[in-house]
């Protein structure tokens, strides 16, 4: 099966109302982001049909809320995110928390996500 471009299937770097991610690498089954989260703000409370996701917080603080738990992730720990699972990520720091995410899955588009609760009305 011939590799898709990278480029017409996930943008490299984007933008979003709670800060930005950068894609830093990409294969068959697998996406690496970095991500950035502003202070104060989330992502969507969420879910993926197709992918599971581990994170490892690389500066600051996150707090998960993961299928309803609460759970503070400090620097330098990690969290998995099981497939499926209803998720989030917040900064309730005053610095921009940056976390890399390694998801893994057999499709890994921006349009494999349901949102439950969303701060930005997408």
């Amino acid at each position: 099966m011939p590799e898709t471009n990278k480029q017409e299937t996930s943008p490299l770097y984007d933008e979003r109302p709670w800060g930005s991610f950068t894609v830093l690498d990409e294969g068959q089954g697998y996406k690496v982001k970095r991500i950035e989260v502003l202070p104060g703000k989330r992502l969507s409370y969420q879910k993926h049909a197709h992918r599971a996701e581990h994170w490892m917080m690389v500066a600051g603080i996150g707090k998960i809320t993961l299928e309803g738990r609460e759970v503070i992730v400090p620097t330098g720990e990690t969290i998995d995110i099981p497939l499926g699972a209803a998720h989030r990520i917040e900064n309730p720091g005053d610095e921009k928390l940056i976390f890399i995410e390694i998801q893994r899955g057999d499709y890994l588009g921006e349009d494999d996500i349901v949102r439950m609760q969303d701060d930005f009305g997408r």
